[in-house]
């Protein structure tokens, strides 16, 4: 039987046309993008789409968005044999985190793809990325399962796990990157998949939706000379629930006692603040240096190798299905959809 394909079209440079009063790129609709694209019906697929009313520019990218692609994919889960997202490339690692957050016990591909160059020019990178991403959604194993059973970032020579994800450049055609996580594929002449990094789940059941985000969450970045009044006004900031944290190196940040004191009384109102490293590679070792275990000790969470991306994802989905601040620190130290790694020496 012919692999079907759902992809869903949100918008972004893959689609965009260049508006000829101002010369500004802009959003155009799907058939503009699949008239550029002939070489797909040499796929032999099926291929429906589905589209945003009104695409967009990725920098307009919000929860409301994120819940319509979960939607479009919930509704016709039982109905294809993968998924692919088109998305522009500036928020495209923090939609394949929250998607990852919220369409859990995934059984099949989800691939978000994009460009950096507009379809319709003549040297595009995203003819390739969306045959590629194509192709990978309907990729089976020697068992006739799906061979990837996520949510991926397909972009020129990689598929990357999408919640280890992060945008790297704005010129290069490998946009993405995922430092604390092994490529799920590379792509050359043929599309090679790296097995050992693919996720394959025994749990039962089926296809669970988290649709609910909350968006009560925010992002400190530590910086010499950061002042006392701005970190206290932004951890007093009304209806705050969780904080990403970002600090230097291996988790570490300030020891002067105004500062471990605002974290601390900011732990005790309520607020989960998590410790994420400002670093690309690496991640959090609480215990290695004195000024985090200081930080620790004002009850801080490690964020372990996470991205900032999903950080601020898991937050939202965490809080978004009302769970309590314990609750919350307690889950978020612990994987959902394979986001982080936990060793001994990043408790």
């Amino acid at each position: 039987m012919k692999p079907r394909i759902l992809i869903v079209y949100t918008g972004g440079t893959i689609g965009m046309i260049e508006d000829a009063a101002t010369k500004a790129l802009r959003p155009f609709d799907f058939s503009h993008l699949m008239e550029n694209v002939p070489k797909v019906k040499k796929l032999d697929y099926v291929i429906d789409n589905i589209q945003f009313q009104t695409p967009i520019d990725s920098s307009d990218m919000d929860i409301t968005h994120w819940q319509s692609i979960v939607r479009s994919i919930a509704d016709n889960y039982d109905n294809y044999d993968g998924f692919v997202v088109l998305h522009g490339t500036d928020t495209m690692a923090y939609t394949a985190s929250a998607l990852s957050f919220m369409l859990q016990n995934l059984r099949k591909p989800v691939i978000i793809t994009g460009s950096q160059l507009p379809i319709g020019e003549v040297r595009t990178d995203g003819e390739e990325n969306l045959i590629t991403a194509l192709q990978i959604a309907a990729s089976r194993d020697a068992d006739g399962k799906p061979t990837v059973r996520e949510v991926a970032i397909l972009f020129e020579n990689y598929l990357w796990r999408g919640n280890r994800s992060t945008k790297r450049s704005a010129d290069n055609f490998n946009a993405f990157r995922s430092n604390n996580y092994p490529e799920l594929a590379k792509i050359g002449l043929g599309i090679h998949f790296r097995r050992t990094s693919l996720t394959h789940t025994d749990k039962g059941g089926g296809l669970e939706i988290y649709p609910e985000m909350d968006t009560n969450v925010m992002a400190i970045d530590l910086f010499p000379g950061l002042s006392r009044c701005v970190v206290e006004h932004m951890l007093a900031a009304p209806g705050i629930k969780g904080v990403v944290l970002r600090t230097y190196g291996a988790g570490n940040g300030p020891s002067e006692k105004w500062f471990l004191d605002a974290l601390t009384q900011a732990v005790a109102n309520g607020i989960v603040i998590v410790n994420v490293t400002q670093c690309v590679n690496g991640g959090v070792y609480p215990r290695r240096y004195l000024t985090g275990d200081k930080i620790a000790s004002t009850g801080v969470v490690s964020g372990h190798d996470i991205t900032f991306e999903a950080a601020i994802a898991k937050l939202m989905h965490l809080f978004g299905r009302g769970f309590t601040p314990a609750e919350v620190r307690k889950r978020f130290s612990r994987p959902i959809s394979g986001e982080i790694t936990v060793t001994k020496h990043s408790k």
